[in-house]
């Protein structure tokens, strides 16, 4: 079996790298499925990933995330320059199906052989991203798209998981949504590399702006001898999506802050994305080993254990561990 997954995975992988748009997407979905297919592929692969620029954009519903992300690929075409999306979108919680919304916005890129638009179900995977979202910006990478969007689910300010997966993180807000800077404060402030008033076209958006930007410079260490770690100072900029205004001053940008990275502020960033990656395969094989038959009853008489209050679950979480690590 292992064999014939990866002779699979390297007919796959040597087609989607030669530009067969239908080879990348049977391997995108081997990367969603978690097959062995997928971890063939992703050892072949891997190597030759790591140069595309990866954009997280991120922002609670109503921002324009889709619209501005259509617009970002008309502008990146008008440049010559080949686009991927990754969208993501929430999952039913009982089916673990998803409307896939995104795709639909951008379906006039359909035919463009340099514009590839992978929607992806969050699968009730927390943060704002599909678990498997970094693997697949790693396949996309490999197979030659030089810069990846990923568009997060957009639930509000735990969307912070893709400041680790991005080079650059890009939220969004847009004016008049009650209060206008609550959904970006705390967290997803903390890791706006850029900030995007979106709508910019409707009353309000000039004055978000300008209070993100007082709030920005609020937010800086004054004192020279504080090292208390302090948000980042992002680049406010404003938009109008539907209409394309801002758009190229925005992706201007994103590549002021690629050329910077390429400086040394990215070294961090592909430490963060490394750390996330390792992380999530440890908890991903260590729930499989849990759920394996040999260990299932086990597991689920210390649940019932915790459920019942007879035992409290970091005790329960130290002798399941211990139980692995005597296999």
């Amino acid at each position: 079996m292992e064999v014939d997954a990866a002779g699979r995975a390297s007919t796959l992988c040597d087609a989607a790298v030669a530009g067969d748009r239908l080879a990348l997407s049977r391997l995108l979905t081997a990367v969603e499925n978690r097959t062995p297919v997928a971890e063939a592929a992703l050892r072949r692969l891997y190597p030759a990933a790591g140069r595309a620029h990866l954009v997280g954009i991120t922002g609670p519903p109503g921002s324009g995330k889709s619209t501005l992300v259509a617009a970002l690929i008309a502008e990146v075409r008008a440049a010559g320059r080949p686009v991927a999306v990754i969208a993501v979108d929430p999952s039913s919680p009982i089916t673990g199906g998803a409307l896939l919304g995104d795709r639909v916005r951008m379906q006039a890129y359909a035919d463009d052989g340099d514009v590839f638009i992978r929607s992806m179900a969050s699968r009730g995977h927390a943060g704002g991203l599909a678990s498997t979202s970094t693997a697949a910006a790693a396949v996309l990478d490999a197979a030659g798209f030089d810069l990846i969007l990923i568009e997060t689910v957009g639930t509000g300010q735990s969307e912070v998981e893709v400041a680790a997966a991005a080079d650059t993180t890009v939220v969004l807000e847009a004016p008049e949504m009650g209060d206008e800077v609550q959904a970006i404060k705390a967290g997803l402030l903390e890791v706006a590399d850029l900030v995007v008033v979106n709508k910019g076209d409707k009353p309000g958006a000039q004055r978000t702006a300008a209070q993100l930007r007082a709030m920005l410079v609020a937010s800086a260490p004054r004192d020279p001898a504080d090292a208390r770690p302090r948000p980042k100072r992002p680049e406010v900029l404003i938009t109008t999506a539907a209409t394309g205004a801002g758009v190229p001053e925005l992706l201007a940008a994103l590549d002021r802050h690629r050329v910077a990275g390429r400086d040394g502020l990215s070294a961090a960033a592909r430490l963060a994305r490394a750390e996330a990656q390792v992380w999530a395969i440890v908890a991903d094989r260590l729930r499989e080993r849990l759920h394996d038959p040999v260990h299932e009853a086990a597991t689920g008489a210390l649940l019932e254990e915790v459920a019942r209050h007879r035992l409290d679950p970091y005790a329960a979480a130290d002798r399941l561990l211990a139980e692995i690590e005597s296999d």
